[in-house]
């Protein structure tokens, strides 16, 4: 059965739900809805006027379902490809539509659910007749109800079909129509069910198989090819692929193996601390996976021998080859019954009848051999299932606690990384606070740097000044003795006779003019002198400010040489009140001997103004006398 046919199926319930009337026609408006959900969940472009131009000779009256296929094949099915559309989204569609008008609304606590009847209906046109109305006949019901008791872990009984069949003779003739199927099991005509639950883990289970063609599921550690490390993955097999994902749920797929007539599956040698060991090698890399068990182990490499069987087959549907089988063995059996019934009525002979009596004993232990064959494979089957159930359930408990040792081990993981964090935090305001520290002591110790600088060059200006005016004052005592021996020979000249002032008339003269050029001189040097004393004064003045801005920077870089505790709080410091040093009575001992030389300078300068200034006083005292004596003088 091609995709087409697999289509159709679904289809022709889509169809039928339109006709409401039961006519076998459907109005070109209903099918121009149909036909645009097809084109939707196939992901074909859509033409919205490929209907009108397609029946453009008729009148709007219906299409019937012989005049709509042409239609349908011409503008849907033929370009539908395989992987281009998502085919449970299709028949979903399709059940959506049918199950409106033909299934009964299911009551609460019903052992069917909504998507357990749509998982019924696709296996249902899965395994029914290619004729329509489509119909399941009694053996593919058989086969579908043994595999979901496999699956439940549950013993076949087969009394239910068989009383259903016995109380209606029409089954066995005619099959199965869908919505019958469905109303026997809600009903629990054909399967005995404890569980609901059950049933339903069950029944997806038979639908990943025979629906989406699941080989194989489960849980194998998986070796990289980037970092070569082992992680556990689920992987799901298919006939042409082999998808791994991060868990069951499928929501993460990490990766896909491509199977194709070239792969090879072979066992390895254990390695790595890893046991169970095989490989999946294709055309460009080798895929190397370690299985729960040795009995896992064998039973993957089977399921992908198989699934590369199919590939090499040409063959992408396992459970349509075995359907096409079970039909062809039905066709077979049926063909030898008919013989056998046609030669046993032919044969009139007593020998020819005994031996018609051994043939069927034959065939009939012949049959039950097959059966006790077919249940002893359903027995060992049923076993490894269970079995499988055990190891998976013992594998999640296992993978449960490792989750929860996991999540222990990364709260406390979050939890040092908060720590870590709060203490990173820490040391970085404590290296902030450092960093402010240091750049202030630099900002510190270079204004204290430029006060040394200016104080240094002041206390030059004042050596200077101070050097100039002792010059000024040496220079103003010599002409001072030079006008006091001017003045005392000016006294002596006019206590001569007479005629000694007649005889030095010439040189008394002279006298008055070079005593009025020492006084001009001497008066010059005491102008300077004034000037120099002023300009010393300014020097001391500007010293002493720069001495204080001196102590200010050096008692400011000695609170900030203060050593650094490790664990000192930004709020102590700030909370803690900042004393000006000049306004405390106690002193550290490196302040205390700034302040005591700086105060020693200071009083040995105040010394040195003091005898400067005696000095002055001494000489403006002997100015004064001398201009006392000086005027006299001169009115004489």
């Amino acid at each position: 059965m091609d995709l087409k046919a697999e289509l159709l199926k679904s289809i022709w319930y889509a169809f039928t739900s339109l006709d409401v009337e039961k006519c076998g026609k459907v109005s070109k408006s209903q099918l121009k809805v149909l036909s645009h959900n097809l084109y939707t969940v196939l992901n074909i472009p859509h033409d919205p006027v490929a209907l009108e131009e397609h029946f453009q000779d008729d009148d709007d009256g219906p299409v019937s379902n012989h005049g709509y296929m042409p239609y349908l094949n011409k503008y849907i099915l033929d370009k539908v490809k395989e992987g281009m559309f998502d085919k449970e989204k299709f028949d979903d569609l399709c059940w959506m539509m049918t199950m409106k008008k033909n299934y009964k609304v299911l009551k609460p606590g019903s052992l069917l659910s909504e998507r357990d009847s749509f998982k019924l209906f696709c296996l249902f046109n899965l395994l029914s007749e290619d004729r329509y109305p489509l119909v399941m006949i009694p053996e593919e019901v058989e086969y579908l109800l043994k595999k979901i008791s496999t699956a439940m872990s549950q013993e076949w009984d087969g009394k239910p079909l068989e009383d259903l069949i016995f109380q209606d003779a029409t089954l066995r003739e005619e099959g199965m129509s869908v919505w019958t199927f469905l109303e026997h099991m809600e009903a629990g005509r054909l399967l005995r069910v404890t569980s609901a639950e059950a049933f339903s883990l069950a029944l997806d289970e038979v639908f990943l198989e025979m629906y989406h063609n699941v080989l194989k599921r489960g849980y194998m550690w998986k070796k990289g090819h980037m970092r070569r490390n082992w992680t556990e993955r689920w992987f799901v097999l298919k006939p042409s692929s082999m998808a791994y994902y991060v868990s069951e749920d499928l929501k993460d797929k990490k990766g896909d193996i491509q199977l194709d007539k070239s792969c090879i599956v072979e066992p390895i040698p254990d390695r790595e601390g890893k046991r169970c060991m095989f490989c999946v090698k294709t055309h460009n890399k080798t895929f190397e996976m370690s299985a729960p068990d040795q009995r896992q182990k064998v039973e993957w490499t089977q399921a992908i021998q198989t699934a590369l069987r199919l590939q090499r087959e040409g063959k992408s549907l396992l459970h349509h080859e075995l359907k096409l089988k079970r039909r062809v063995q039905r066709e077979h059996s049926h063909r030898e019954r008919s013989r056998s019934a046609r030669s046993s009525c032919s044969s009139r002979s007593s020998q020819s009848d005994d031996l018609n009596i051994q043939d069927m004993e034959k065939m009939e232990k012949d049959k039950d051999k097959q059966d006790l064959e077919i249940e002893s494979i359903i027995q060992h089957a049923r076993e490894l299932e269970t079995r499988r159930r055990e190891a998976e359930e013992r594998e999640r408990k296992k993978q449960k606690e490792v989750q929860m040792e996991l999540q222990r081990q990364l709260k406390e993981a979050e939890m040092m990384r908060d720590s870590m964090q709060a203490e990173m935090q820490m040391k970085e305001r404590e290296a902030e606070q450092q960093k402010k520290r240091i750049q202030e002591l630099e900002m510190t110790q270079q204004k204290l740097e430029a006060a040394l600088a200016i104080e240094i060059q002041t206390r030059l200006e004042e050596e200077g000044a101070r050097q100039e005016l002792e010059r000024l004052l040496q220079a103003e005592e010599e002409k001072k003795k030079q006008f006091k021996l001017l003045q005392e020979q000016q006294r002596a000249m006019l206590n001569l006779s007479p005629i000694q002032e007649a005889s030095e008339s010439s040189t008394d003269e002279e006298t008055p003019s070079a005593l009025h050029s020492a006084s001009q001189e001497l008066q010059d040097l005491r102008a300077s002198r004034q000037r120099s004393h002023q300009h010393l004064e300014e020097v001391q003045e500007k010293l002493r400010n720069a001495s204080q801005y001196v102590r200010h920077w050096n008692v400011q870089l000695n609170r900030l040489m203060t050593p650094i505790s490790p664990g000192e709080r930004l709020e102590h410091r700030l909370s803690s009140t900042r004393m000006c040093p000049k306004k405390e009575g106690a002193l550290a001992s490196n302040e205390f001997i700034t302040k005591f030389r700086i105060s020693g300078q200071n009083s040995q300068t105040e010394e040195d103004s003091e005898r400067l200034e005696g000095q002055l006083e001494a000489i403006n005292l002997s100015d004064e006398s001398d201009e006392s004596q000086g005027k006299p003088n001169g009115q004489a």
